[in-house]
């Protein structure tokens, strides 16, 4: 029974010399992914899960040596090429987007996976950029950044292997630069970005402005639960008459200010956020499209680190630590978009272990 994951992933070159290969890659990576989805971490759990549902994974797989073993496992991962895996990564979770959600908000965001620091061999932890969709709770691709590079130079090369044409496109202050905006015009998206320090001049501008201009719209919001309220207002800025520069910005056409009031048992904290962006569009309209950025965190870089233990991930092995963060991110996918059950991811992942006709479900079977 073949899946999407067959499909996609098949695509992927196979790095192991001739006869080396006991085993089929696409076996390999299809076992790995149903593991991690059923609660396995490492490549023995994998190779224990493999064993325990032989008989069911013979459905799926072909497996003309059985289970393969940890150690081949590991060294599989290892040398797969992150750059190719990336790329089909892309395509799959395009493959599962929902057609009917248009203007979609895609959050970019970068993190660390801290278990891969190797202090032995002077290898500092990987760190990963994401894209994540918010309307459709996927992820959408992500891209390592080199050992002499930063999210800057990743997220640019993230883009290209994305179909972004119609979304809008968040970015913390990191991706506040003219060739990402530049970048994300050209493929026919729209952009929304942070203001900090790194663009300094800017971040001024535009602050000034809003001392010097009544906003064009202004929309509150008040959220309230788990013992604290926030109140989040923004106001928006369309027409920039009084921005300096505005020509080095490609697309700009609002500025936004949030400011964020923060109570928790009495105490209150107050933090104010600035932004540009390419869209036109009201306080409510920007309100929102804030809101849903920062899901990148909560639905994201949460889940990994609490549900998968992302940073407990000791891998360190050439591509293993990239590539085994991929396998995480193909089950959170697959686990999100089944929804015949509403459960937490945690609990899905038991029950997938536990019930081989939900598991199915899942791999859409």
């Amino acid at each position: 029974m073949d899946t999407s994951l067959h499909y996609y992933f098949n695509q992927l070159p196979d790095p192991r010399i001739h006869r080396n290969k006991k085993h089929f890659l696409i076996d390999i990576i299809v076992l790995s992914i149903i593991a991690v989805m059923c609660g396995a971490e490492s490549w023995d759990s994998i190779e224990m899960f493999g064993k325990s549902k032989k008989d069911f994974l013979s459905k799926i797989l072909k497996l003309p040596n059985g289970i393969p073993s940890h150690d081949t496992i590991n060294r599989v991962f290892s040398l797969i090429r992150s750059d190719k895996f990336e790329y089909l990564f892309a395509q799959w979770a395009e493959s599962l987007k929902d057609p009917r959600i248009s203007k979609e908000v895609i959050a970019i965001d970068g993190k660390a996976i801290r278990g891969s620091n190797d202090s032995y061999h002077g290898n500092s932890a990987i760190h990963i950029v994401s894209a994540w969709e918010s309307s459709n709770r996927l992820v959408l691709g992500q891209i390592k950044t080199n050992d002499k590079s930063n999210e800057i130079t990743a997220i640019p090369e993230l883009l290209n292997i994305l179909d972004i044409e119609g979304c809008i496109i968040t970015i913390d202050a990191m991706g506040i630069q003219k060739k990402i905006a530049e970048r994300i015009i050209e493929k026919q998206a729209n952009y929304i970005l942070a203001l900090k320090s790194n663009q300094s001049y800017l971040k001024e501008n535009v602050d000034h402005t809003f001392f010097r201009q009544q906003p064009d719209s202004i929309n509150e919001t008040v959220e309230k639960g788990h013992g604290r309220i926030e109140t989040r207002k923004c106001e928006v800025i369309n027409k920039l008459d009084f921005l300096d520069e505005k020509e080095h910005w490609v697309g700009i056409k609002s500025l936004l200010r949030i400011t964020a009031q923060r109570e928790i048992n009495d105490k209150k904290t107050t933090e104010t956020r600035l932004y540009i962006s390419s869209v036109e569009a009201d306080a409510e309209s920007f309100n929102s499209f804030i809101r849903q950025h920062w899901g990148v965190e909560n639905s994201l870089h949460w889940t990994l680190d609490v549900t998968f233990r992302e940073d407990a991930q000791r891998k360190r092995n050439g591509n293993a630590a990239n590539n085994f963060a991929l396998v995480q991110k193909i089950a959170l996918n697959l686990l999100r978009k089944e929804e015949t059950k509403k459960m937490s991811v945690k609990n899905k992942r038991l029950v997938a272990a536990w019930d081989n006709d939900f598991l199915l479900k899942i791999l859409r079977i």
